[in-house]
């Protein structure tokens, strides 16, 4: 008499303990074989529980930014023209005559000032954390680089739409390239006199800057895994005084990586949103010899010291704004983390932060004022 086995309902063969140990064994082999060549379990090390919050994840959705960036902007270079005869032809077709181009236009143009906003919250967090102490000083300098070229990258956004905002900002940019002197001979049109000066910018926006960009986030990255997550300044920290202690719970730095992606996606929807409730204008083509635009926020406090001093104030200005940020480590050289315990380094940077916030106010209520070809 035979016995016949029965299969429960709901139950298939696939619920069998040994096939699903083969199938875990030959995709736990094969992720075996992609980590040996490709080192994957290397961002496998610890970093402590405080990195996983959202203040501590800033700089990483800064990073996811960036990459909502470049996947947009592979996109729009496919349609975009680079030509001061066709730019704004160009835009207005991405906008009018490219399926989805209008939102993921509208969708690069927030994640540009997302990736602003994130990365100006992480340099933040990293001053009132005392994350830029010892041993991290080198690698608060990368950082200070890379908002350098955030700024760079939205202004030559900025002149790509070649409307009359677009056409004034580079009308300033090559103005200031003459107060430089030699040093400013790349930002002039004499530079390179048999290729307009917007197809260079464009190559500056799509390749120069994103590049520079990237080398410097990987090098961000491998300076944090060497010198570890900054304690927090709240907590203990082990005997240097530069670490978390051991006792600290830990998790793999690939969960941090998840945390990430999640905050990416959570943003992307908040793009998403803003892209369709409120879509970036298309200017009208420039015209010559007048200046009647406001630049973009976050250039807004320079051009006050501009309505105050002349175009050599936006210049002076942002060297100003720069040589702080770099000076910042080498100055502050008081151990303590903790805000409470450096008094002297949050007054001062109190006092940058109201400055910049009275100067950036100023230029809302002040009527522009005509300053391109003074300065020439």
């Amino acid at each position: 008499m035979t016995t016949s086995t029965r299969t429960s309902p709901g139950t298939t063969a696939s619920a069998n303990p040994e096939q699903s140990d083969v199938r875990r064994g030959r995709g736990r082999a094969v992720l075996d074989v992609v980590d040996e060549r490709l080192g994957i379990s290397a961002l496998e090390y610890p970093v402590p529980g405080h990195a996983n919050n959202l203040a501590w994840s800033l700089g990483g959705i800064t990073a996811a930014s960036l990459g909502i960036l470049i996947v947009t902007g592979i996109l729009l270079v496919q349609f975009y023209s680079p030509t001061p005869e066709t730019a704004n032809a160009s835009v207005r077709h991405i906008v009018t005559g490219v399926w989805g181009g209008g939102f993921v236009r509208g969708v690069h143009f927030w994640a540009a000032q997302a990736m602003y906003v994130t990365a100006l919250l992480h340099l933040g967090r990293v001053f009132v954390s005392g994350s830029y102490k010892r041993p991290r000083e080198g690698n608060y300098l990368v950082g200070v680089a890379m908002l350098g070229l955030v700024t760079l990258a939205i202004f030559t956004g900025t002149v790509l739409k070649w409307d009359q905002e677009g056409f004034e900002a580079l009308g300033h940019n090559i103005e200031i390239g003459n107060l430089l002197g030699g040093a400013g001979l790349w930002f002039s049109p004499q530079f390179a006199d048999q290729v307009p000066i917007l197809v260079r910018l464009y190559a500056a926006h799509t390749v120069i800057v994103p590049g520079l960009i990237l080398v410097l986030a990987v090098l961000h990255g491998l300076l944090v895994k060497k010198h570890r997550i900054s304690p927090h300044p709240a907590l203990p920290t082990d005997a240097s005084g530069t670490q978390a202690p051991a006792d600290e719970p830990t998790a793999p730095f690939t969960h941090h990586l998840r945390r990430i992606a999640a905050f990416g996606l959570a943003l992307l929807g908040i793009l998403g949103i803003l892209a369709v409730l409120l879509p970036p204008a298309v200017g009208a083509p420039p015209v010559e010899g007048i200046e009647i635009t406001r630049p973009p926020w976050m250039f807004w406090w320079v051009f006050t010291l501009e309505n105050w001093i002349g175009l050599s104030g936006i210049l002076w200005g942002e060297l100003a704004f720069f040589a702080l940020l770099v000076a910042l480590p080498f100055i502050d050289r008081n151990p303590n983390r903790l805000w409470r315990r450096r008094p002297v380094a949050m007054a001062l940077g109190s006092v940058l932060m109201v400055l910049l916030a009275v100067l950036t106010v100023l230029m809302v209520v002040t009527p522009a004022k005509q300053h391109l070809g003074m300065g020439m």
